[in-house]
């Protein structure tokens, strides 16, 4: 049984890049559960290999790729061709942060961070574009809050991220007469292994669960929840929407609390 009963995905063919921890992986099983089949993408063998055991035995499909290599993704591209023929929904969840300011961060990190989250979506994008326009498919990008508006000290993830919101949106208007669908989610902070070294300062987590309306941080199936909505036929109208799923807190307007009389 299919969570919830579900089983939107029935033998369609589903690519997840980043899929060996966090996001991915729970949006990987979500879509397993569902019926689909999953190709595994990440660039880290040893989490990639545990990721897909501990999928089995569930069509799960790994390929070990950096799509911050555009020879990589031609490879994975042709993989995907020769392995499946086809490719129904594309989730773009792969990407990588830096700390700092623009000044505390020199252009190799810049190119680093741009690789993957946001050079590395658009090409992927790009191409598994042709396939998905035959099979009339979507794409989800893992966008973030953070490219919604600015946090402090993580200046180049922020404009990354920002960039990807924006792909979104106009490959959603450029795409959509072709029956292609994309939208993106953007994720508060969420237990992942991103974000794993700071949830362990517990003034932090506090910090974040006191702006957070529904007062907890995001979990990795949140993200994958709202992923395989916006996939799914139950979204075959929505185009170009870029989804807050963080709990709330972008309904701020950032002032603090007024006091109570």
């Amino acid at each position: 049984m299919s969570i919830q009963g579900l089983s939107r995905f029935q033998s369609k063919k589903v690519l997840v890049t980043g899929a060996a921890s966090g996001i991915g992986h729970a949006t990987a099983l979500r879509f397993l559960d569902e019926g689909a089949h999953v190709i595994l993408v990440d660039r880290d063998k040893a989490k990639l290999d545990d990721a897909t055991k501990a999928l089995a035995p569930k069509y799960a499909v790994p390929s070990l790729t950096d799509i911050s290599v555009p020879e990589q993704v031609e490879a994975l591209c042709k993989f995907v061709e020769e392995y499946f023929g086809t490719l129904d929904v594309l989730v773009n969840n792969a990407g990588v942060t830096a700390m700092g300011t623009v000044l505390d961060c020199d252009l190799a990190t810049w190119s680093t961070v741009c690789a993957t989250t946001l050079t590395g979506t658009l090409n992927v994008s790009r191409t598994f574009l042709p396939m998905l326009i035959k099979a009339k498919g979507n794409i989800v990008n893992t966008a973030s809050v953070s490219g919604m508006r600015g946090d402090w000290n993580t200046a180049y993830y922020d404009v990354a991220k920002g960039g990807v919101v924006n792909l979104t949106r106009v490959m959603a208007m450029d795409h959509g007469k072709s029956g292609v669908r994309v939208n993106a989610i953007c994720p508060s902070v969420t237990r992942t292994a991103m974000t794993a070294e700071a949830v362990k300062d517990k003034a932090f987590v506090k910090s974040v669960e006191d702006r957070v309306p529904l007062q907890r941080l995001g979990e990795p199936e949140d993200m994958a929840a709202a992923i395989t909505f916006l996939a799914s036929a139950d979204a075959s109208y929505i185009t170009g929407l870029i989804m807050p799923v963080d709990g709330g807190v972008t309904a701020s307007n950032g002032q603090p609390p007024f006091p109570m009389s």
